[in-house]
């Protein structure tokens, strides 16, 4: 615990929430007493959304609504998640099940990018939005390349930017049910239109869910790419 909070800048008060971001579902299944990380996770990436857009929005002043959503879905998607963690070897430190562990658990892209959002939570609770701000900046370019967004096939930001041209519309994402071993689960993801299903997606992860969710409700809507 000691090497890891110097890796990551930040010494929790509060035990207990740095084991509960680190603890894998598979390792609470095999009845370990500590909470997994999925709710922490939840918070996490609320918490990553408002640092991030916040920082954005500071040093883009005339960057328009769309370009900026590009950037933030591009910073707080999967990929650049698991190369945050990887980069302060976080799966190195998390606690796992037999099975996880066998089958290449530390570094499988969708822990470590959940791991990270828990371990964003955790410091917030634990020490606030200023400190979990500090810990989250660390990771975040100071000059980003727009262009280097425009080719991710950001689903959810476009379903997004074509809905809230209502204000009045509401989009939410829901996890209908979990499938398969802790190691190899399946996500199964609604998205919904206020309370009317619009889609419905698959994926390794919840976020790849979401985003399959979001790919076939443009699709329904008669968009088929993301411009």
């Amino acid at each position: 615990m000691d090497k890891f909070e110097k890796k990551i800048g930040y010494e929790f008060k509060n035990k207990k929430l740095y084991r509960e971001a680190l603890s894998h579902s598979s390792y609470t299944n095999e009845g370990k007493r500590t909470q997994n990380n999925e709710r922490l996770e939840f918070l996490g990436d609320s918490v990553l959304s408002l640092v991030v857009s916040e920082k954005i929005f500071k040093d883009y002043k005339d960057m328009p609504e769309g370009d900026l959503s590009k950037i933030r879905a591009g910073l707080v998607c999967e990929k650049s998640l698991c190369d945050f963690a990887r980069s302060v070897n976080l799966g190195e430190y998390m606690f796992l099940g037999k099975g996880e562990e066998r089958t290449g658990g530390r570094d499988r892209p969708s822990i470590l990018a959940d791991a990270f959002e828990a371990l964003i939570a955790g410091i917030y609770l634990d020490g606030g939005l200023e400190k979990v701000r500090t810990f989250i900046l660390q990771f975040i370019p100071n000059d980003i390349d727009i262009n280097s967004f425009n080719s991710l096939e950001d689903y959810k930001t476009a379903l997004q930017e074509i809905i809230q041209q209502n204000k009045e519309e509401k989009i939410e994402y829901i996890l209908i049910c979990e499938t398969g071993p802790d190691h190899d689960k399946i996500f199964n993801v609604e998205v919904l239109l206020n309370s009317n299903v619009i889609g419905n997606g698959k994926g390794k992860s919840k976020k790849q869910a979401e985003q399959d969710a979001a790919k076939q409700a443009l699709s329904l809507m008669g968009y088929d790419t993301i411009n």
